[in-house]
């Protein structure tokens, strides 16, 4: 695939469907060059991702977001993104910012979760780089550590806190901006990508959060059908 085409992963949950389609609306309105969606379905990936569903886990590709090398055949770059994300800058400017030093390229969070429990009630864990891995650029040519048997057998926290590196060193800080956790984070216009971490706008509990009229109007436009 061409460098001047950005090939976006996006994680897919049952639960939040509707957030999936309005992400990549976000980023298809914003985006100044081409773009291949690519939703992480579990249904799609048997006989791929063999795992069972650990109980900790709060959606449906808190695991599988790690064969994004391998579905790229470890070519080229690629973007994972969380599906309860909405993007309000250009992916191109984030695509400028591959470095070619690095194996993956996130933003690299350093809190403590304010809330104990998530959207539908699930638990909220903590541990350390919480958040690195929602949102990911990945050198996928050097992320073949991240083998189909590895993603199916390695342990939460080998693969969250980026264990399948041989350093640290090859990790890429990118702008806080691109992975901003709302309700974490004091309301920035600034923001590039806002990511809803506790529970997105389309949970009732969630639909007075900050981005969440951007996110509505987002939606609207959507679903908007031009009237002959």
């Amino acid at each position: 695939m061409s460098d001047d085409v950005a090939r976006i992963f996006v994680g897919f949950d049952s639960k939040e469907v509707v957030a999936y389609h309005v992400l990549s609306q976000s980023i298809i309105e914003h985006s100044s060059i081409p773009v291949v969606f690519s939703p992480i379905v579990l249904d799609n990936l048997k006989g791929v991702f063999t795992r069972e569903r650990n109980p900790l886990q709060s959606t449906e590709f808190s695991f599988s977001r790690f064969l994004v090398p391998y579905l790229s055949n470890y070519e080229g770059w690629s973007i994972f993104m969380d599906c309860d994300m909405l993007a309000r800058a250009d992916i191109a400017e984030l695509w400028k910012l591959r470095d070619d030093r690095y194996a993956a390229m996130c933003v690299k969070h350093d809190y403590q979760p304010k809330v104990e429990t998530k959207f539908l009630g699930q638990t909220q864990t903590k541990y350390e780089k919480k958040n690195w891995s929602s949102f990911i650029l990945f050198n996928n040519a050097k992320c073949r550590a991240l083998t189909k048997d590895y993603v199916n057998t390695a342990t939460g926290l080998q693969l969250h806190q980026f264990k399948w590196l041989e350093s640290e060193d090859q990790i890429g800080e990118l702008p806080v901006t691109w992975n901003y956790l709302v309700n974490e984070y004091e309301y920035r216009a600034d923001a590039k990508n806002v990511h809803f971490t506790d529970g997105g706008p389309y949970f009732d509990e969630y639909r007075n959060d900050d981005y969440a009229d951007e996110w509505f109007a987002m939606r609207e436009r959507m679903l908007f059908v031009q009237q002959k």
